[in-house]
């Protein structure tokens, strides 16, 4: 009996001491997403994980990084691309993977370094301090939060009063007039550093005593660069789309008329939010389990007129017009050389004084008031008390009043300083009525008399002549087109005859129109990416076909050269491993190209990405390799033109629904005569990695140098890997797989996914036939028919590669591993 109970108490012993073992190894006594005063810290390779399983707390190194540099935040877990939504020491990193989280002694959340270095704290008082008095959790909403055990969990700190780059759903921002408390976010200062970035974004803080309403702003070195519009209870007024609006759907805008706003929004999926990018853009994201990819709902700014102030003081900007900006009635340019230059920072000025002050002593006629629709207003309105009838009685009867405007849901709004920051023709605008002077007002009576009769007969007739043109002809190409096709005949300089001129003209012109509405207004859900030219829409006409369009940046270096430069060369082109030019569009500031649309866009999404890049095995990336050299035979010697592409590269190789290669992007290419196989320019453009030596740094251009580019494309879909990358010796790409070459081991260049000894012939030659197109001297380089002869005839012995290209020939030390694949270059004097 005695023995039986000593064997049954040494039993609950040795569970009891295996259950506390484990409450302190693995945390289970308190949960995953939890830290206490006394359980284990959360060291490099520790996480919390909430209980929904949606966000991840941890250390993490940044996607893509060149550092090792490692940051303590919140992310989303099961998803395969990073996305970090809070960062905790972001000016602090740790330079090793010493650093530890824990609960301090004075009841905080720390992190420290090896050693014991204090780098970040959540820094509240936590009076009295008791052993267990805080505890930390991560909350299902992503919020983390420092409580206090002995009152409730009441919450002594928490992430979303302390917000960065990422606006979650029951997240609020506000501005609180009474502590100066402004919860803003921040963002990165780029996309591989999270430290404190240049722009902001948050409700405006309030500046004047009167303002009762809020407006959304975004800052750049705290200087306005967008502003949405005051809030007027379903909607900012001042945003371009109102289909891509989600405030309708779960936003709320708090105002306790003390000077406190919080903006929140609710959503049924926490797999959704807002993100103030590096770049100052603010996006709105929701994932997509179909694509496994984050789909883009909502964009701010989003059109060129979105910039704040971007047409000066009485100017007002209409991304549908061109010039977009101009002075609203009764104002003039204050500097029309300026004005007239497209720089409109200056703004404008008014043509004739207000007479307010006589009116008001009855003498003279006063003031008058003139409506411009559909307006984002200006920034600095004054909120009146004023109903709708009175407003304007209101505004007249104050000399200072300049102007007003009346919205249901924010009332009477009053300006007395500069109109800025006004744009026209907004879906969601309201109406503006600024004072004029009555000799304004005169004036258009005036004219209105003079032309109005003449002006109506000519309308009729002209109306008349529009219908009886329509029925002849569908589509007629404007003035500005016109000039276009006959710019487009000269930059064939002789090449063409007289008959392929007339097929040029052939080519579809597309309205502005039809081509917004095949992409849904450009909607963010339709970008396809962003290159140097312009970004690229999906887009899907009336009759059902798909499309590509590529829309030309007013900001890029690009412009109608290269626009029409394409339109000259790819509209001769049909070729398989070609993409399709169908069409294009000249209107207003609008440049467009509509293209066949390719489901699979660029090789680079495939071959960059960790998961995408198992869809290319072995036979479809040689198939690959072996389609653009067809292509590139094609353009170099089988087409009417002899073309060089000049910016050959895998983000310029698009894919079809069975993943066969499409070269596009022909912005660059360079037309040569029939006799001609070399020529010389000042004007270097492409993208470093690619760009051979004797181009990069004499301007020489031929055949060759698209070799050089080929060779660079081969190894890059061998390896999965970027030119620009740096191997652990520092060398580039192109470096290394020459080294891999001279020690023999070139198989071990080739991306794991793909490997296989059965492969390692074939791989050992494509990482040949890579470096002997890639070699330093032009005349050592294959032309691209020998390339094809290579790939596709096997018992042959090829010859041994000479010497790789160094980028900087005539520099004192070897500068090959320098080459950077993402920077691309448009206007470099050659020597």
């Amino acid at each position: 009996m005695v023995l039986l109970l000593f064997n049954t108490r040494r039993r609950f012993v040795i569970v009891l001491l295996l259950v506390t073992l484990s409450c302190f190894s693995f945390r289970l006594c308190f949960g995953q997403d939890r830290i206490t005063s006394f359980t284990t810290p959360i060291k490099d390779t520790d996480t919390l994980l909430c209980k929904s399983g949606v966000f991840r707390f941890g250390f993490f190194t940044p996607v893509n990084s060149t550092t090792r540099l490692r940051y303590v935040g919140i992310w989303y877990d099961k998803i395969p691309k990073q996305t970090v939504v809070w960062v905790a020491n972001k000016d602090t990193p740790i330079n090793d993977a010493s650093g530890v989280v824990s609960i301090s002694d004075d009841g905080n959340l720390v992190i420290t370094d090896g050693r014991n270095r204090l780098l970040w704290s959540t820094n509240v008082t936590v009076p009295p301090v008791a052993p267990n008095a805080t505890w930390v959790q991560l909350m299902d909403t992503g919020n983390l939060a420092l409580q206090d055990n002995r009152n409730n969990g009441e919450i002594l700190w928490e992430s979303f009063k302390h917000p960065y780059n990422s606006f979650l759903p029951t997240m609020s921002l506000g501005t609180n007039k009474r502590t100066g408390e402004n919860l803003k976010l921040t963002s990165w200062r780029s996309y591989q550093d999270p430290s404190t970035g240049n722009y902001t974004a948050g409700l405006a803080p309030l500046t004047f005593p009167e303002l009762t309403f809020p407006e959304l702003l975004i800052w750049k070195n705290n200087v306005p660069i967008w502003r949405s519009g005051p809030w007027n209870g379903q909607v900012f007024i001042g945003l371009p789309d109102v289909d891509s609006l989600l405030f309708l759907d779960g936003f709320n805008l708090i105002n306790d008329k003390q000077g406190t706003f919080s903006m929140s929004f609710a959503n049924d999926s926490f797999m959704y939010h807002f993100n103030l990018d590096p770049d100052g853009v603010i996006y709105q994201r929701d994932w997509s389990t179909s694509l496994r990819d984050w789909r883009i709902g909502a964009m701010f700014p989003s059109t060129y007129c979105d910039a704040y102030g971007i047409c000066g003081p009485y100017g007002s900007c209409s991304s549908r017009e061109d010039p977009p900006c101009e002075c609203v009635k009764g104002f003039v340019p204050r500097n029309s050389t300026e004005w007239k230059a497209r720089n409109w920072s200056n703004g404008c000025v008014r043509k004739g004084q207000l007479r307010c002050e006589r009116q008001s002593n009855g003498g003279g006629k006063g003031d008058v008031f003139v409506r411009l629709q559909k307006m984002k207003v200006p920034v600095n309105a004054v909120q009146s008390d004023a109903n709708e009838q009175d407003c304007p009685k209101q505004c007249k009867d104050n000399c200072s009043c300049i102007a007003y405007a009346f919205d249901r849901g924010i009332g009477c709004m009053l300006w007395s300083g500069n109109l800025v920051d006004m744009q026209s023709s907004l879906r969601t605008g309201i109406d503006l009525y600024i004072r004029l002077p009555h000799s304004e007002l005169k004036t258009y009576s005036n004219r209105a008399v003079i032309i109005i009769a003449p002006v109506l007969g000519v309308a009729f007739l002209a109306a008349v002549c529009v219908l009886l043109a329509c029925r002849k002809f569908k589509k007629r190409p404007d003035t500005s087109a016109e000039l276009m096709f006959k710019r487009m005949e000269a930059l064939t300089s002789g090449n063409e005859t007289a008959s392929n001129q007339v097929k040029l003209k052939e080519l579809p012109l597309f309205e502005f129109q039809v081509l917004a509405t095949a992409t849904g207004s450009f909607s963010l859900r339709n970008k396809l990416g962003q290159g140097g030219f312009g970004p690229v829409y999906k887009g899907k006409l009336s009759e059902g076909q798909e499309i590509a369009v590529k829309r030309l940046s007013q900001a890029s270096g690009q412009g109608l050269e290269e626009l029409m430069n394409e339109v000259v060369v790819i509209s001769k082109l049909q070729h398989r491993n070609l993409v399709k030019l169908l069409g294009c569009c000249i209107e207003g500031v609008e440049r467009l190209l509509v293209y066949e649309y390719m489901p699979n866009k660029s090789l680079d999404a495939y071959l960059f990405d960790p998961l995408k890049q198992k869809i290319l095995d072995w036979k479809t990336r040689f198939n690959i390799m072996e389609g653009i050299c067809r292509g590139l035979l094609y353009l170099h010697r089988d087409s009417r033109l002899k073309i060089i592409h000049r910016d050959l590269k895998v983000s310029n190789i698009l894919l079809d629904d069975n993943l066969n290669p499409k070269i596009s992007d022909f912005g660059l290419a360079r037309v040569f005569r029939a006799n001609e196989d070399e020529a010389n320019t000042r004007r270097v453009v492409g993208t470093y990695g690619y760009m051979s030596p004797e181009y990069a740094m004499e301007g020489l251009i031929s055949e060759k140098s698209d070799v050089f580019s080929l060779g660079v494309i081969f190894l890059e879909i061998l390896s999965g890997r970027k030119n620009s990358h740096k191997e652990e010796t520092n060398l580039n790409l192109l470096a290394y797989a020459w080294k891999l070459w001279n020690e023999g081991e070139a198989a071990s260049l080739a991306d794991p996914t793909i490997f296989d000894k059965s492969f390692e012939k074939e791989i050992t030659r494509c990482v040949q036939i890579g470096l002997l197109c890639a070699q330093e001297t032009a005349n050592d380089r294959p032309n691209v028919s020998t390339v094809i002869w290579m790939l596709t005839t096997e018992n042959t012995n090829l010859q041994e590669p000479k010497q790789r290209a160094l980028i900087a020939r005539r520099g004192s030390c070897d500068q090959g591993s320098l080459s950077i694949n993402d920077l691309s270059l448009t206007a470099v004097t050659g020597r």
